[in-house]
């Protein structure tokens, strides 16, 4: 299907069909007596025990009548030849690839199926160093080498989106042994950049283009949203369908599309990486989500839309709070998601998050700056009411503390390290010292020009800010600091507190 052919949710209210789904529920009704994994047998292990809390019951039983393992009428998510080959195909044509395949473990598993079908070991490919840590595991699982690419700041947001397309290019001929370019789009914050151009100029240097785009699921499924990477030429897409559409939790989808991708290669690095006990009920929930996409077309996501645009409206009334704007040509922001931030300087998008929660108002995720809500397809306008208070209760209870300049905002990289690096060499064993000296911990004021053993990946939104590898400079150490102190949390690094750092023997 070629993109322009694209048109499957200009068509909604068509028949019910969930192939997978349908198939679970009516084995269900079939009353079927289980001698076969998994062991609670359709939830007759919690309902025939009397002192099972109700809570238990009604929230576990529902799931556990659709829980069941690889049968005759249940298809195998490995080697599918029945209801989930159905059941895959419709969500190829629904999201405009030639073929799909389910996940059951996020987007991370399609990361990792990527980087692992693309890349030998000693390969050579060229990351968006804004990447997510899954692309970092990924390249230590491929024993990889990565040339990353500094992200364009958008001036406005003072957000980043990806590297300019000059930037790629620099790359691709300055490597012209690389595999592949990975890019990520849209950002955590929903910022988007059109890869229509991006797509032409890697498939002229006869390159892979690969795109990590999990919060991007529900993109071109309405004309208020961006182009898909799919859309736009890309050959392996990565969705997390949980993210921003109606799956469960680790419910992902890898669409692939044209002649340059092995798919053979992606079939069995999926067989490598995926659970060989694959859940039932998270692939159902996306084979609902396809009938649903299917069902209710443009109309699925109106009320989620609606509220958004009128949190947006009533933000810009008050002079406490700013929302994140891109002004930049070419960067579009998802209406469904927004940064917000005080516009006074008093609180960080920490405070703003923490203060949030005390009125039962939870955020996806912080950083110094902004408090980033997704709105998603249901939020109503009760949502957006109580929102609206509890953001009018914390402006007042600000105290008049001296306001807070140059704050750095989570995605900020591009004054941190080179905007093209060296190739730089990933291992399951990590970093290792040439001189065989080994790793030693140091203060974290004391690593300028050291190179780092640990990567240090604040989290949310899991993006590196050091690889492992990778030469520490005094603006990574400053930005460290910052972030710990404003009250990330950062992964990768075995002293939470950022105090001191791994680092390699030699300088």
């Amino acid at each position: 299907m070629k993109p322009e052919d694209y048109s499957m949710t200009a068509q909604p209210h068509k028949p019910w069909h969930a192939p997978l789904f349908d198939t679970l529920v009516a084995l269900k009704a079939a009353c079927p007596v289980s001698f076969h994994v998994p062991g609670h047998k359709y939830g007759q292990s919690i309902a025939n025990h009397s002192d099972t809390p109700i809570a238990a019951l009604q929230s576990l039983t529902s799931v556990m009548n659709i829980d069941v393992t690889e049968l005759s009428v249940t298809d195998d998510l490995h080697a599918p030849s029945g209801v989930i080959e159905e059941a895959q195909c419709l969500a190829a044509a629904a999201f405009g690839a030639e073929q799909t395949f389910f996940l059951v473990g996020g987007s991370t598993a399609g990361n990792l199926a990527m980087l692992l079908a693309v890349c030998e070991p000693d390969d050579l490919i060229i990351v968006q160093r804004n990447a997510h840590k899954s692309v970092l595991n990924g390249l230590k699982l491929a024993g990889a080498r990565a040339v990353f690419l500094m992200p364009e700041r958008e001036a406005e947001t003072g957000l980043d989106v990806v590297p300019s397309l000059e930037l790629v290019e620099q790359a691709l001929q300055q490597y012209p042994e690389a595999k592949a370019i990975f890019l990520t789009n849209p950002s955590y914050y929903g910022l988007h950049v059109n890869l229509g151009p991006y797509a032409n100029l890697i498939h002229r240097y006869g390159k892979l283009l690969l795109v990590d785009e999990a919060h991007g699921a529900h993109y071109g499924l309405h004309p208020a949203f961006p182009q898909s990477a799919i859309q736009a030429g890309a050959d392996a897409v990565v969705q997390s369908t949980h993210k921003t559409l109606q799956a469960l939790t680790m419910g992902a989808m890898l669409h692939l599309q044209g002649e340059r991708i092995n798919r053979q290669a992606i079939v069995e690095a999926l067989r490598m990486i995926q659970s060989s006990s694959p859940s039932y009920p998270i692939m159902a929930s996306l084979d609902i989500t396809r009938a649903m996409i299917e069902t209710r077309g443009h109309e699925m996501f109106e009320r989620g839309l609606e509220a958004a645009d009128a949190f947006r409206r009533w933000v810009n009334e008050q002079d406490g709070y700013r929302i994140a704007e891109a002004a930049a040509d070419g960067v579009k922001i998802d209406p469904l998601r927004i940064s917000l931030c005080d516009a006074t300087g008093k609180l960080t998008g920490f405070d703003l998050q923490k203060k949030l929660e005390a009125f039962g108002c939870y955020t996806e995720l912080a950083d110094s700056t902004y408090a980033v809500l997704i709105f998603g397809m249901e939020a109503s306008s009760t949502d957006v009411d109580r929102l609206q208070q509890a953001l009018l209760v914390i402006q007042k209870e600000v105290s008049e503390e001296e306001a807070i300049h140059a704050r750095y905002s989570g995605t900020h990289h591009s004054t941190m390290q080179s905007r093209l690096s060296a190739p730089v060499k990933f291992s399951r064993f990590g970093v290792k010292s040439s001189s065989g000296r080994g790793i030693e911990r140091i203060r974290l004021e004391e690593a300028e020009g050291r190179y780092s053993a640990e990567a240090v990946i604040p989290y949310p939104p899991g993006i590196p800010l050091l690889y492992e590898g990778e030469l520490i400079s005094s603006e990574v150490i400053r930005v460290i600091k910052q972030l710990v102190a404003d009250g990330a949390r950062c992964q990768g690094a075995v002293d939470q507190t950022m105090r001191t750092i791994a680092v390699s023997a030699e300088r």
